[in-house]
Formats: C-alpha cells, structure tokens, sequence
C-alpha cells in the first residue's frame, strides 16, 4: 500500500542548529500517528516542514507519492494538506457557524458579508456538517467569544478540516484544556472520518497515547522511537526521558501556583 505520507531523512539546519536531524517516518492512509517529545525536540518544526512554512535543508517529503517537499503551502493545501497551531487562528467576532463557513469556501471574514450565504447553499451545508462532526452542532449559532477554550479547540479541528483534507496535522490540540474537556476531544478525534490520515504532536500524553495507533519519539531532531502507544508506555528509556518529563513540568508547574 502508497503511504499517504512519506518522509525520507528529512533534515532541516537554522544556521548551525540542527533542529530536524535525518527523520524518515511513513504514515499508512487513514492512519492515527501522535509525535512526542520534550520542547525543543523539534516536533513543531517536522510539521513547518511537512506544511511548507519551512524548506528542508536536506530530504524529501511526499504525500500520496506526489513529491512536495519545495513546494509552497498553498500548493499543499491544494493537494490535502492542513493544520491546526498552537496559537489560536479563530475569528472571535463571527459564530462557529460563519467561521466554518468562511473555511469551507476558503475566503478572509471581510468577504462573508458578500457571500450572503443561502440555506440551501452546498458550503453551508458542509460548514454544519463539520460542525456535527467535531461535536459543535448545538453551539453552531455561537460566538466564538462565547465558547469555552475546549469547544474553540474543537472548532479549530473543524476549521481544519473544512477543506476536506487527506491529511491533518495537529499541533497540541489538546493545549490548556480541563480534565474534564481532554476526553471530550479525544473522543472527537477518534470519530474523525478514516478517509484523513492524522499526525499529531501532543504534550498531553493521556490524549496521545489512548488516541494513537502509532507513537514516535523525538529527541534533539531525531526520531529515537517508533511503535505503538503500549510499546513506549513501557519502554523504561522512552518513559523516562519523555513521559517524565512530562510528569516533571506537571509538578514543576503545580509547584509554580
């Protein structure tokens, strides 16, 4: 079977620092791959790379068998490529409902008063068709400044999804959520549709290792680790450079409030 995504000894140097050292990773269609990772392991710039915010230094990148890896984002995004970030990208001052909208035709918000959108229109029913997938068809007449971070972490997957993607990547999606919202998204997640191939990296390792159906581990640029969420849960080595981590900026920050 073609990979839907296909990385070979993708480098990527910012002068003399090597944030991305020589990662070769495959992802089947329809496959559920988190990356881990301490900070600075170079997990957010694998996924600049993959998107085309970054040029490899050396290595190639290929979706579906289709080289992309000079070309540019739009490009990417033509051929299914989208993204989430660790920062939000919403419009506060429109509902759940304008903000998919404007996604799936796939233009800026000062166009939406123009677009006059029809109930019998194709665009809009797929906006709340997103927001009936990602759990948001009761709040579909929300502002966004009126969700909780959960919900608006959910409408970000939404809208990233919206173009109707072949591959997702998810950067942190599960960032400064309650106890009580991290299972809601995980649960989300996995109901996405089997037609997206989904990479995601994540601090939370609840979420990722009972979401993932494949686990790697990244340290100083390189890929150190590769196999399923219950390999590197009990891997001893794995468990304590990375998931003690974890467990120690936890402490460190209950310690901090």
């Amino acid at each position: 079977m073609m990979p839907a995504l296909r990385i070979i000894g993708l480098t990527k140097y910012f002068g003399a620092l090597c944030a991305v050292n020589n990662v070769s990773i495959d992802l089947l269609p329809g496959e559920r791959r988190a990356i881990l990772g301490p900070n600075g392991a170079g997990k957010t710039t694998l996924f600049n790379l993959i998107a085309g915010d970054f040029l490899p230094t050396h290595g190639s990148i290929h979706l579906f068998g289709e080289d992309i890896g000079t070309m540019p984002p739009h490009n990417r995004t033509r051929l299914g490529v989208s993204r989430t970030y660790q920062n939000s990208l919403l419009f506060k001052g429109l509902s759940v409902l304008e903000n998919l909208f404007l996604s799936v035709r796939g233009v800026k918000p000062h166009r939406l008063s123009l677009l006059v959108p029809r109930s019998t229109d194709p665009y809009l029913a797929r906006a709340r068709e997103w927001a009936r997938q990602v759990g948001l068809a009761h709040r579909i007449d929300a502002m966004v400044s009126e969700l909780s971070h959960g919900e608006q972490r959910q409408l970000e997957v939404g809208m990233a999804l919206a173009g109707g993607p072949r591959l997702l990547l998810l950067d942190e999606p599960a960032a400064g959520l309650s106890q009580a919202e991290r299972p809601i998204l995980t649960r989300m997640l996995r109901e996405l549709p089997r037609t997206i191939t989904i990479l995601l990296i994540e601090h939370d390792m609840d979420v990722a290792l009972q979401w993932a159906e494949c686990v790697t581990v990244m340290h100083n640029g390189a890929a150190v680790f590769e196999g399923t969420p219950k390999e590197a849960a009990s891997n001893p080595t794995i468990h304590a450079l990375y998931l003690g981590d974890h467990d120690r900026n936890t402490s460190s920050s209950t310690s901090r409030t």
